[in-house]
């Protein structure tokens, strides 16, 4: 099988997992969580949450959190918008269904923005709050599967978009968090 049989079978793969979770027959619970928990990934939760933490936080090392997160961010969006126009794969809403249940704000999919940040976030908060490392983590996961069953993304451009997140909230954190 040659490299673009492959590529086409993933993308097939891809199309059937997202049909399977992006579903108009879909409870209304499932799609106002959805809602909510793509919501929280729009950026506005990661401003209040490093504002309280720079302002309320006592400990030296929390205070290393909002530096991380805003060092994290200055990492990955770049890399973000230069993939996306890069890929510039169409969004299912525009390709696949007619629909979607909230309108994106651009018209490429691959990589998902909110999974990346979301990911990216998680990351620095395990690092500082390693107890609840399985909350950050359920959460980012939330808003990334959110972004399919809402149409706007493909599963392939919620995994990349949280290895691009991740990855850029572990090197944030190489770089502010003295060893």
């Amino acid at each position: 099988m040659n490299d673009n049989n492959v590529l086409k079978k993933m993308a097939q793969m891809d199309e059937q997992l997202f049909l399977t979770l992006f579903n108009y027959n879909s409870p209304k619970w499932l799609k106002t969580v959805a809602l909510g928990l793509s919501k929280s990934g729009n950026g506005g939760l990661y401003l209040l949450m490093c504002g309280a933490v720079w302002w309320l936080s006592t400990n030296e090392q929390h205070q290393l959190l909002p530096i991380s997160v805003l060092l994290g961010f200055a990492i990955e969006r770049p890399i973000y918008f230069l993939a996306k126009r890069s890929f510039g794969r169409i969004r299912p809403c525009d390709c696949l269904v007619s629909n979607a249940y909230i309108v994106p704000s651009d018209k490429f999919s691959l990589p998902s923005g909110h999974s990346a940040a979301a990911f990216l976030v998680a990351v620095i908060l395990s690092h500082f709050f390693a107890e609840y490392a399985w909350l950050w983590f359920s959460w980012a996961s939330g808003v990334a599967v959110s972004r399919v069953v809402l149409g706007v993304h493909f599963p392939a451009d919620i995994i990349i978009g949280a290895v691009i997140g991740s990855s850029c909230g572990l090197f944030a954190l190489a770089l502010v968090v003295p060893v």
